[in-house]
């Protein structure tokens, strides 16, 4: 039942996060930092209640190697969120951070001297073949609706390609994080919920330095329509809705994709998380009508055919059934 559960949590948190991210960003582009702020302030404030124990459970991680962690998750999640602003579709962003796989070999051969079989390098060059093409026909796009005079076309473009690369550097900071967390459980063992707190908690202060725009926006989110929220019948500026709702469906999103890992094998959850990006990148596309040609139809299938071949999905399932089948013989 729980595993069933998770995956439902994962679906409708995950999905619902982006619609609102994407309905918050649609309105007000430049509002990544206020996103992020309330996201890291609500689980910061519910770690603190249930998993700090009011900060009277000390960490069985010392706070020095959170430090470091912390730093390498704040900027990441700053740089996320602040891509939206830089002329960054969804559709782009959620096909650029499936990258991660790239990113994550690339250090994996640099710091940890690893080594991969053929089967992964290709994997790797599909979604790196993937992401390529839909890059390409995003910046056709950009310049093309640019176009109404160069310097506005040069502009936009100028500040699409710092958007790229603002999700590059994430990308590779996201996966230098992962492999500095994987040193430290294996040092002190697996405390997720405990680094899920101090992850979002120790971050708080560095917020004084983005103030005056998450004042800003705080200034333009209560300017926004009213809008009567169903059930409760309260009235409320419509983009303080979308913002408590996409904080929600954050920790909904987050909170099933925990369960998930501590109920079903790593390979449940890596289909899990890869067909939820499908069908949240679909959803965006149909109902937010974001441009979308045949080329990027083929770059997404790229992309997640590597995945899949990465996590060498077909060859553990058919471990699996043949397992299942001697089993059946057996008895």
């Amino acid at each position: 039942m729980r595993p069933a559960f998770a995956v439902g949590l994962v679906f409708a948190g995950c999905c619902s996060n982006v619609i609102f991210l994407e309905l918050l960003a649609r309105k007000h582009p430049g509002c990544g930092n206020i996103v992020t702020f309330a996201q890291f302030l609500f689980i910061a404030v519910e770690g603190f209640l249930f998993e700090a124990d009011l900060g009277r459970k000390p960490p069985a991680i010392p706070i020095r190697y959170y430090a470091v962690m912390v730093t390498m998750f704040f900027t990441v999640s700053v740089v996320n969120n602040y891509a939206l602003n830089l002329n960054i579709a969804m559709p782009l962003h959620m096909i650029f951070r499936s990258g991660s796989l790239i990113a994550n070999m690339i250090l994996g051969i640099i710091i940890l001297k690893k080594r991969y079989s053929i089967f992964k390098y290709t994997s790797i060059a599909l979604v790196s073949a993937g992401i390529f093409i839909c890059t390409f026909m995003s910046a056709k796009q950009v310049t093309s609706q640019s176009s109404v005079g160069e310097n506005d076309g040069f502009q936009a473009f100028a500040w699409w390609l710092l958007g790229i690369g603002a999700l590059t550097f994430a990308l590779l900071m996201s996966a230098r994080m992962g492999i500095f967390q994987e040193t430290l459980y294996k040092q002190f063992g697996k405390h997720s919920k405990e680094a899920l707190f101090y992850n979002h908690a120790l971050p708080l202060p560095g917020f004084i330095f983005l103030a005056s725009d998450i004042y800003d926006h705080a200034v333009l989110f209560n300017k926004s329509e009213l809008y009567q929220v169903p059930v409760v019948g309260v009235t409320v500026p419509i983009m303080w809705f979308y913002l408590l709702m996409n904080v929600i469906t954050q920790y909904v999103c987050i909170r099933g994709v925990f369960i998930l890992t501590t109920e079903c094998a790593s390979l449940t959850v890596t289909l899990v998380v890869t067909l939820r990006k499908f069908v949240s990148l679909i959803f965006s596309i149909l109902y937010f009508q974001n441009p979308f040609t045949l080329w990027h139809w083929l770059g997404t299938l790229f992309v997640f055919i590597g995945t899949l071949m990465y996590t060498e999905v077909w060859n553990n399932l058919g471990t699996t059934k043949s397992q299942q089948q001697k089993a059946d013989k057996k008895n």
